[in-house]
């Protein structure tokens, strides 16, 4: 079943393509392999890019737009990625980026392209802990801005993940948002005068 990848906003779109197309964007940029491209460099699969910024006590999942992320492609591959951010003019650019996670979301979304059930690809992001996840989520029919990760949807750890969370292995949000809930609550300090 293909993913429902939505269209990213017009304006983000045409920030990255400005910034591809300005010599001192890419130049400044501290991604060799997009200066060093042999072919045309294009952006590809927008992605909501959304941050888990804290859990309830009920187990909701408060979550917030950070921005829009394109691979980019220089050929058959993803060389680099761009990143956009609203603001109060509306989207702009970013920057641009490479490093694991350009190779580790291309191998998630193609690995995503096998499941039977249609899903909405987008990025979730868990501060707290350094990681990133490709979030499927089931609400096809969303322009990717909104929403919470609902406990059927599947969050795939990208490389590199935090030790002991295996990259790749796709996990129903009811059962690993748990395990982040967990690592990122900070251990509630000793009473005083309680035994250490």
């Amino acid at each position: 079943m293909p993913l429902h990848v939505p269209p990213a906003p017009a304006p983000a779109l045409r920030s990255v393509l400005t910034a591809l197309g300005s010599p001192t964007a890419v130049r400044e940029a501290r991604t060799p392999s997009l200066r060093s491209a042999q072919h045309p460099a294009i952006p590809d699969l927008p992605l909501p890019l959304h941050v888990l910024d804290h859990v309830t006590p009920e187990g909701v999942s408060a979550t917030r737009l950070a921005g829009w992320r394109f691979l980019i492609r220089c050929g058959d591959r993803a060389v680099a990625a761009a990143e956009t951010r609203l603001t109060a003019d509306g989207w702009t650019f970013s920057h641009f980026f490479e490093g694991p996670y350009v190779t580790s979301t291309e191998r998630a979304l193609r690995q995503a392209e096998s499941v039977t059930q249609p899903y909405q690809p987008r990025l979730l992001s868990v501060p707290g802990l350094y990681m990133l996840t490709l979030w499927l989520h089931g609400d096809c029919a969303s322009d990717g801005t909104g929403g919470h990760p609902a406990a059927t949807d599947l969050l795939v750890p990208l490389a590199p993940a935090p030790p002991g969370i295996a990259a790749h292995l796709p996990h129903r949000v009811a059962d690993l948002l748990p395990v982040l809930t967990h690592r990122v609550t900070p251990a509630a300090p000793p009473l005083l005068g309680s035994p250490a």
